[in-house]
């Protein structure tokens, strides 16, 4: 009924209207003394002295000087490995009821990040903020009546006999609100189906009977999706079966490289909207109509925020922050420069490198853009590249040859002595591979100095090899990696890129 949906959507209006504009900083601030209260009495906050971080005046600079860094190994091997063999209040009050299975992008070895019932809550928290800021889209009344199709992971989760296991999409669609169930699609019974090709396939033959307005997701899954139910409907596009399909919520991965491709599926077109929920948390989200999609820092639910210009003065070898590397709160931030995410949770991470870069593009506003990962700039022979620039490069191949490019990776390999980059586009369509390479080794050099720089020095040669995107899509089902939050790395090491070029020889 559009009456019920006019009625939602001035609620919506009007509700955005009512509460004030928030003060991140300010609510960075409180929810750091709302965590360090929650947990001074666990091992973990007893080890680095809550209770007296607490008594202090700047406790974020307090909390800085007495809990070091931690990555996920450190943190595992010393607190989480000790509440999974059933030890209470080690990092966070009680026992974790879930365990987040990290899709990760660097190994098929799956990382277990908790998730409390105050995590859980949270996200929920976040996620009606953000449809709060649906409003600010413009949506007509009937679209607060649709439903809403969220292709996820199986919530058939892993009994582990004091926890439960999933990926954090599946965990939050288990755990979805009551009265959200009838908007919500797939629904709990083909979301609970593991095999994720026997998922789609049902949803495919259902897809008819809903009538879904929205879509949230990876964006190389819900394309695949969308294909699978174009191709067994028989139709042109998406919208010959949803016709007031509207909105599609990306998150997971940048959706850039993935945009042009999508939108050869919609007979319309579409909103699209930026997400960031990570194993860790729901972290940030696009709260109002932006060109470039930036997100809104989750500032106000369960998550507290540090970040570490990222520079190589900062980071290891191994990608993460070296210990003693001072850390900046909100308010000290710039826009435009590039920083490592760390962050501490409701779960109990505490001052966790989560491995991605951002960048600010609204102080204010504490709104922010995803520049790649740690372990996935590419800087062997000093070419500073960030993902970021790498999509950039991927969608001015795709505009000049007339491409589509959903995947692509790259290595720094030896030839010789010398170092080059080798590409592998995941495309659909044809152009000259040498071609290509003299074309994004031109736009990189114009875009970024460093790189320039090492293409006169020790970089040597920019290779290209043009393959299938379902290459890609094999080589995460051979990694077990197929579906729901998977993301396939944009930057390989030299051993995992020997693999992966043996893998392509063997499926060409």
């Amino acid at each position: 009924m559009v009456i019920l949906g006019n009625i939602i959507k001035s609620a919506l209006e009007i509700t955005d209207k009512v509460i004030p504009e928030p003060s991140p900083v300010k609510e960075q601030k409180e929810i750091l003394e709302q965590l360090l209260k929650r947990a001074r009495d666990t091992a973990f906050g007893r080890e680095y002295g809550f209770a007296d971080i607490l008594k202090k005046r700047n406790k974020a600079k307090a909390f800085a000087s007495r809990v070091p860094y931690h990555d996920y190994d450190t943190m595992y091997e010393r607190w989480w490995k000790r509440q999974m063999e059933g030890e209470e209040d080690i990092t966070w009050p009680g026992l974790p009821k879930y365990y987040a299975l990290s899709a990760g992008t660097t190994g098929p070895e799956s990382k277990r990040i908790p998730a409390t019932e105050d995590m859980l809550e949270a996200i929920r928290k976040t996620s009606m903020l953000q449809i709060l800021a649906i409003s600010n889209f413009d949506m007509p009344a009937d679209f607060f009546e649709k439903e809403i199709m969220m292709l996820g992971s199986t919530t058939s989760l892993q009994d582990r006999g004091l926890w439960q296991e999933g990926e954090i999409s599946g965990i939050s669609a288990k755990n979805i609100p009551a009265w959200f169930e009838r908007f919500y699609r797939p629904g709990q019974a083909i979301a609970s189906i593991s095999d994720w090709d026997q998922k789609v396939d049902a949803i495919a033959r259902e897809a008819k009977n809903w009538d879904v307005g929205a879509m949230a997701g990876i964006p190389s899954w819900n394309e695949l999706m969308l294909k699978r139910i174009i191709k067994y409907h028989k139709v042109k596009s998406i919208h010959e079966v949803w016709p007031n399909l509207r909105v599609f919520a990306s998150g997971g991965v940048a959706l850039d490289p993935y945009r042009k491709t999508f939108e050869s599926l919609l007979g319309k077109p579409i909103t699209f909207i930026d997400t960031y929920l990570a194993s860790e948390g729901f972290i940030a989200f696009q709260a109002r109509p932006r060109e470039d999609m930036a997100m809104m820092l989750s500032t106000n639910a369960g998550l507290f925020f540090e970040f570490v210009p990222f520079d190589e003065d900062n980071i290891d070898e191994n990608g993460s922050v070296k210990q003693g590397t001072p850390s900046l709160t909100l308010d000290q931030v710039e826009e435009g420069k590039e920083y490592v995410l760390i962050l501490s949770s409701a779960a109990g991470a505490w001052r966790f490198m989560i491995g991605d870069t951002i960048r600010f593009a609204n102080k204010e506003k504490a709104e922010i853009l995803i520049t790649g990962r740690t372990k996935h700039f590419l800087n062997v022979v000093g070419s500073q590249l960030s993902v970021i620039q790498m999509n950039q490069a991927m969608r001015q191949i795709e505009e000049k040859y007339n491409l589509l490019i959903p995947e692509f990776t790259v290595s720094a390999v030896r030839e010789g002595e010398d170092y080059i980059h080798h590409w592998y586009l995941g495309m659909e369509g044809q152009a000259d591979e040498q071609e290509m390479a003299a074309s994004l080794d031109a736009f990189l050099k114009n875009i970024n100095k460093a790189y320039k720089m090492a293409r006169d020095k020790a970089l040597k040669k920019v290779k290209v090899s043009a393959v299938s995107p379902e290459i890609f899509y094999k080589w995460n089902e051979k990694q077990q990696k197929k579906g729901g939050q998977v993301k396939m790395p944009r930057v390989m090491k030299e051993e995992e890129f020997k693999k992966w070029k043996e893998f392509v020889a063997r499926h060409q």
